[in-house]
């Protein structure tokens, strides 16, 4: 029996399953993403972090393996402000983690590659690559912007975590809103990370999304199967978009600690942490989320600024022997996630859904 749901995402993408790998920067992998694709649903490359050279390949290395259509994402946070005196306070309390693993502290810190609202040269790439989808996380793009992609025929998605975004996504005029809630893993979406979060769950925002907009919702947070995603679409939703379900995956980029932390106790227990990159995001229990209790969030730096610093002490802390400063993301479904390859995994999650 076909299974009843919002099929217009997945007749203009011609999608066999209303599954979306979600586009976790430093997770997925245009193997990833591919292979998602090829079995049917929407495989994601995550371009947030990447420099314009690291995007560019990983867009050719998906193209060069499937031919159906994948989304590109990009984050539209506000390019920061430098505080420097906040900044080196930051870095003076990080200084004892990193002296402890034999490691100074970086001079300064930076915010790394520019966020997609001041980087014309990537919405240049976008419009000679054409990938057939792409994807806004923390906020949109200029209406310009919107139409340059739109008429380069490119279908458009952004995250919404509330209403009052959803509703903007949808008067910007982007194709589809990812209706994020607060089980997901990640980074949270919402515009403004210092402005008010209602953290609704993935069930009521969808239903809310759903009864107020006339664009798809794909539903996000907390979906690890079949069952999951046939109950977003009995609630209106045109697909599910899954991400912690695909961290264990053979073509995932996650690491054997990480791995090996998905697949641990502490997988029952994530939390919101800000102390990490600057933004809330869930992880796993860390090393660094312990340590991010005891950090108060009113001096942490802007994000990217703050990941800056994250980052420097994950890699401080490796090369000493330590992987649990890494960024471990992840959503609360986390104890539900399945090694096996992608395509498997469509597999299991399609036949699942048509079960339930």
């Amino acid at each position: 029996m076909p299974v009843i749901f919002d099929r217009r995402l997945a007749k203009r993408l011609d999608l066999e399953h209303p599954i979306v790998q979600a586009p976790m920067a430093g997770v997925s992998t245009p193997a990833m993403a591919a292979a998602v694709s090829n079995a049917g649903g929407l495989g994601s490359i995550g371009l947030g972090a990447a420099s314009l050279d690291q995007a560019r390949e990983m867009i050719a290395a998906t193209k060069a393996v499937t031919d159906r259509a994948f989304n590109v994402n990009l984050f539209c946070h506000q390019p920061p402000d430098s505080h420097p005196v906040k900044e080196a306070a930051w870095l003076a309390r990080l200084a004892p983690q990193f002296r402890h693993f034999g490691a100074e502290p970086p001079a300064e810190l930076t915010p790394g590659n520019p966020s997609f609202l001041v980087n014309p040269a990537m919405l240049e790439l976008l419009l000679e690559t054409r990938p057939a989808v792409v994807s806004f996380h923390f906020g949109l793009p200029p209406a310009e912007t919107i139409d340059a992609l739109h008429g380069a025929g490119i279908l458009l998605l952004a995250t919404a975590t509330g209403p009052a975004e959803g509703r903007a996504v949808a008067e910007a005029g982007i194709d589809a809103v990812v209706a994020q809630g607060i089980e997901a893993g990640g980074h949270r979406g919402i515009f403004d990370e210092d402005g008010p979060d209602d953290g609704l769950g993935v069930f009521a925002l969808t239903r809310l999304l759903v009864r107020e907009l006339d664009i798809p919702v794909i539903a996000a947070g907390g979906i690890m199967d079949g069952a999951g995603i046939a109950a977003v679409l009995r609630l209106g939703a045109a697909a599910a978009q899954l991400g912690t379900a695909f961290i264990a995956a053979d073509e995932s980029s996650a690491d054997t600690a990480f791995r090996a932390a998905l697949a641990g106790e502490g997988a029952a227990h994530t939390r919101m942490v800000r102390a990490i990159s600057g933004r809330p995001a869930r992880s796993l229990p860390t090393r660094f989320t312990a340590l991010a209790a005891d950090l108060p969030p009113d001096e942490v730096p802007a994000f990217p600024i703050a990941y800056a610093a994250g980052r420097a002490l994950a890699a401080a802390a490796k090369a000493a022997g330590e992987p649990g400063f890494g960024a471990q993301w992840a959503g609360q479904g986390a104890p539900m996630a399945r090694p096996m390859a992608a395509a498997e995994l469509v597999a299991t999650l399609a036949e699942e859904m048509h079960a339930a």
